[in-house]
């Protein structure tokens, strides 16, 4: 059975398309069948791919609004076994959509989505935008698990009380199997108290939530971003890719 994982935080800059990304690039390199599902108008788990998706006329927006088949949107991507459903500003445009339109159902619009897909993927990765609107909803109802990235940062636990507070009310209306894979830490310095602090403070609260693996702070990884390339593919010995390879380990283990 596919595993449907949101990555998930309403604040903004806090890794979560980089770990979208690269997650699933690591679980493609351990031979898993992936697609990474971009859920955010911004586009940039399509760019982090190396897909130019300001000229994309179709999208997963068409894929939501029934305009056009799921299936063929999806695209492959230079990555073996990775494959991307790819989204732009286009996006941005549902919620007016959906009040044209008079939906009942606007929360169902991308698990029924989803459930369209033919191709029997290990692994459906959803990158969701940074805010807590009808695109995080839909993407938290269609998902088993979700993931939620926090940089070690002062605001990380007011971060972490908004979301936690999402989840619960998805739970309580909309998706009873939700559950939080783990909490990950990211953009982490040992080196710094601050950092070190607010890894502390996550693992004492979520000890058996908290992924062992955390992501450091590492120039490989945006620099592979601006390549339009994962970490995993472009350096697999840096330090983020290691990481990054670790944390795939650990969510297969959970299978």
């Amino acid at each position: 059975m596919k595993r449907i994982i949101a990555i998930a935080n309403q604040k903004g800059g806090v890794g979560k398309t980089t770990t979208a990304i690269n997650l699933s690039a690591a679980l493609a390199h351990f031979g898993k069948d992936v697609l990474l599902v971009d859920f955010d108008a911004q586009g940039n788990a399509g760019r982090g791919l190396g897909i130019d998706v300001t000229s994309l006329r179709e999208t997963v927006y068409d894929a939501v609004t029934a305009k056009v088949d799921v299936n063929a949107l999806i695209k492959t991507t230079n990555v073996p076994k990775l494959s991307i459903l790819p989204s732009n500003l286009k996006l941005a445009a549902l919620d007016s959509y959906l009040q044209s339109q008079g939906s009942s159902t606007p929360f169902l619009l991308l698990k029924g989505t989803l459930a369209k897909i033919s191709h029997p993927y290990d692994y459906i990765i959803i990158d969701c935008p940074p805010s807590l609107g009808l695109l995080n909803i839909n993407a938290l109802v269609a998902s088993n698990e979700v993931i939620v990235p926090v940089q070690c940062e002062y605001f990380a636990m007011e971060a972490l009380a908004a979301i936690l507070s999402s989840i619960t009310k998805i739970q309580n209306d909309y998706n009873p199997d939700l559950k939080i894979e783990g909490f990950l830490l990211t953009m982490y310095d040992p080196r710094t108290s601050l950092d070190t602090e607010v890894a502390m403070q996550v693992r004492k609260l979520f000890k058996e939530n908290t992924f062992v693996t955390s992501i450091p702070r590492n120039v490989s990884i945006p620099e592979s971003s601006a390549r339009g390339e994962p970490v995993t593919s472009w350096r697999p010995s840096a330090q983020g890719s290691l990481a990054y390879f670790a944390l795939a380990r650990e969510v297969m283990d959970h299978e």
